[in-house]
This record gives structure tokens, sequence and C-alpha cells, in this order.
């Protein structure tokens, strides 16, 4: 299938097919030669920016390590492509290059010690909080304004975390962060229970 012109964004997924045809300098009708409609344009945008994602040497770096790394290269990613992130949560993942961050996932996690359960609910959860994060990134620069109603404390919150331009970046890192200790005590205890 063409791809779009260098340089340009990536097309978004629940455009018109003449629109995207014209993104992609085909016509409409070609399109048809190439997918079998949108849920298939999804997954091969979806495929495109799982493609980016650079995943670590599990063998060289701890299991933290390799999640974090994971995660930040997930929320660049979709950091860049934030109008997908409604359409790939509506469709099942089909594409060929997407596991291989999902196994690499699952592999950091089962090293940790999570057990398998749980190792599914930390890899959604995981997901869930980079896809948020990615579609916080592309929010506007004042995502919250205060009202007359508004208290005084999330005044002050507002005033000092608005002030951060790298705010969304430096809040992405902190929830990380403190997902990567829950992560670390469901691990403890679940080696504990075995």
């Amino acid at each position: 299938m063409p791809t779009p012109r260098s340089g340009s964004s990536m097309p978004a997924a629940n455009s018109p097919f003449r629109s995207l045809a014209k993104e992609l300098s085909v016509s409409a009708s070609s399109l048809y030669n190439h997918v079998q409609g949108k849920g298939e344009i999804i997954e091969l945008m979806r495929g495109r920016a799982m493609a980016e994602i650079e995943l670590p040497d599990l063998g060289q770096v701890s299991w933290q390590e390799a999640v974090r790394a994971i995660a930040m290269e997930y929320w660049a990613s979709y950091s860049k492509h934030p109008r997908l992130i409604p359409l790939l949560t509506s469709h099942t993942v089909r594409d060929s290059t997407t596991p291989r961050v999902y196994d690499a996932l699952a592999e950091a996690l089962a090293l940790a010690g999570i057990e398998p359960g749980r190792r599914l609910q930390a890899i959604t959860i995981i997901d869930s909080f980079v896809l948020g994060s990615a579609l916080d990134a592309a929010a506007p620069k004042i995502v919250w304004e205060a009202s007359a109603e508004s208290s005084s404390y999330f005044k002050e919150a507002l005033d000092a975390g608005l002030a951060d331009s790298n705010r969304p970046k430096a809040t992405f890192e902190l929830g990380l962060d403190m997902l990567l200790g829950a992560l670390g005590r469901q691990a403890t205890a679940d080696s504990d229970g075995a």
C-alpha cells in the first residue's frame, strides 16, 4: 500500500476513503485493491506506530528498566499520533508488529515474578496509562481552567503545574514511577504467595 508523502503526518483513519486516498496520492477505488476497509487501515496505522518502538534487550536490563523503556517508547510514538488512540481501542489488535511490544512487556513482568493473570492486568494498566498520557501530551497547554467555584487547592495546583512547559512528559514519568512501584509491590506479593 502507498505510504503518506515524506513530511506528512499519518492520515486519520476516520477520514473518508477519498480524503485518505488524496493524502496517499491514489484514487479512492485503488485503496480497495490494497485494504479491506476501515479496520484494516486502522491496523496498518497501529502497526506503523508500534514499529517505531525500540525494545530493550531483556537480558541486559532489570525488569523495571525494561518496562520503563517500553512505556517511554510507546508514549513517544503515540504522542505523535493521538488521533489514532480512540480508533485503536475500538478494534482488536491484529497487525503483526504489535505483539512484539506486548511479548516484551509480558516477559519483563514474568521476570519480575508477576503471575500470569496479574501479568495481563498489568499490561492492560500500562497500556491504558500510556495511551491516556499520550492524549494528555496532545492536549492544549491550558488543559483546565479554574472557575469562581474552584477550590484554592485546585487553583494552586493549576498555577504551579500549568507553568511547567514539560508538564505532560513530567507527569507521565511521575505516573510511570508510581506504576513501577506498585508493580514491584505486586511482584513481591506474588512471590510471597507462591
